[in-house]
């Protein structure tokens, strides 16, 4: 079986991100007390993402180019990009509480239960994508830059009260735990729309699959 979360998103929406729910996770490791042992086990995958958001920004700059020339994301610039992210969100899923599988050193799909999956784009908009212009899907994101900046407190809040109740039960409460990923998918299609350029598609107000 796959370790994937699950396939793609329901919605119709080009970017697709989840978490599988663990029906378990270590009380030593996910308590309010001791959470900080993930982000010393991590520490190698923290560089080496580190690393790879620099060169991400590279690639940004790159296929912005190609596609005011072509109106297409180059495929291997596309796969490394969405490679990248995919590599970064494992990490933080695994350091936010929400796994206690550690995370593999790896850019591919379908290897951790953690999906992020984006639809690659036939054609994109050469001006709105253009590192001169992009500015113009900034403006557009206005409206979702203020509720991710207060769904990112609450997020917050909710995952500091979960770490809680994982180390009295060994489980993150499931309502809980849908939120703080509704919050990150969230966060990955506005950064998805507006920043890593994968799609034009303007994204929902919504914390659903």
């Amino acid at each position: 079986m796959s370790a994937e979360a699950t396939a793609a998103p329901a919605s119709g929406y080009p970017i697709g991100f989840d978490v599988a729910y663990p029906e378990k996770l270590s009380r030593l490791l996910n308590n309010p007390f001791l959470f900080w042992i993930k982000w010393i086990l991590a520490i190698p995958h923290l560089i080496i993402v580190y690393l790879l958001g620099l060169l991400l920004y590279v690639v940004i700059i790159v296929a912005s180019f190609a596609i005011l020339f072509t109106g297409n994301y180059p495929r291997g610039l596309f796969d490394f990009a969405v490679g990248i992210i995919r590599w970064t969100s494992n990490v933080y899923a695994y350091i936010f509480l929400m796994r206690d599988d550690y995370p593999p050193f790896s850019m591919d799909a379908g290897v951790y239960p953690v999906t992020f999956e984006v639809d690659y784009p036939t054609s994109l908009s050469r001006w709105l994508n253009f590192l001169l212009l992009v500015w113009i899907k900034w403006i557009l994101l206005i409206p979702h830059i203020v509720v991710l900046y207060v769904l990112y407190i609450l997020a917050f809040i909710v995952g500091f009260i979960a770490s809680f109740a994982i180390m009295f039960s060994g489980q993150y409460p499931r309502g809980m735990f849908d939120f703080v990923v509704g919050v990150m998918r969230w966060y990955q299609r506005v950064y998805g729309y507006g920043f890593y350029l994968v799609t034009d598609k303007y994204p929902p107000f919504s914390l659903k699959p």
